[in-house]
Parts: structure tokens; sequence; C-alpha cells
């Protein structure tokens, strides 16, 4: 099982706790400029146990442990991958993923 992790810098930033391995990272271009870094993680814990950290980048601070049972879940890497294709595209604007 697989998700998504998000981070938009000078916003927040997400962290894969003890129960997840990051697999693959990409960069979320918008007209050529960075907007966000989308991580896919493997599920390698128990559900219920196993949390993200969700990093206050704002100048607050704030962390918080987010069940990763809250997050959408994937089969496979190859469709988390497929999903974030549908989310980056809007029409004919220049968005693009890019492996990192």
């Amino acid at each position: 099982m697989y998700v998504i992790l998000t981070s938009k810098p000078g916003q927040f930033r997400t962290e894969a706790g003890a129960g997840l391995r990051p697999v693959q990272a990409y960069d979320y271009l918008f007209f050529g400029r960075p907007k966000a870094r989308f991580v896919i993680a493997e599920l390698t814990g128990e559900l219920a146990g196993t949390r993200v950290r969700v990093i206050d980048e704002s100048g607050h601070g704030a962390v918080n442990p987010v069940p990763v049972k809250f997050l959408e879940r994937f089969d496979s890497a190859e469709d988390a991958l497929h999903e974030l294709g549908h989310l980056i595209r809007f029409g004919s604007m220049q968005t693009a993923l890019v492996p990192v």
C-alpha cells in the first residue's frame, strides 16, 4: 500500500514516520517554477499506528502527527504516480512532475 506526502516550501513539509518508506519523489513545476514536492511512500508498518509528521514552515513551528489512515491509499507506486498526474493537470497550463 502506498500514500502520497506533500510539502509546500515556506508553508509546510511532511516527513514519513516509522512504518513508511519513501520510494519516489517529484517536484511539481507550474510554468517552470517549483510549487510543491510530492513523495510516494510505501506503508511498511501497521495502518493504525503509522503517522506522518506535518511541520509548519510559516513561522509558527507547529508539528502535527497525522495518522496515515486519513490519507488516500494506493495499491502500487504506479497508481499513486498516475493520480499525481491527474492532480497537476489544469487544461493547457504548463505543469510538470520532475523526478528528484
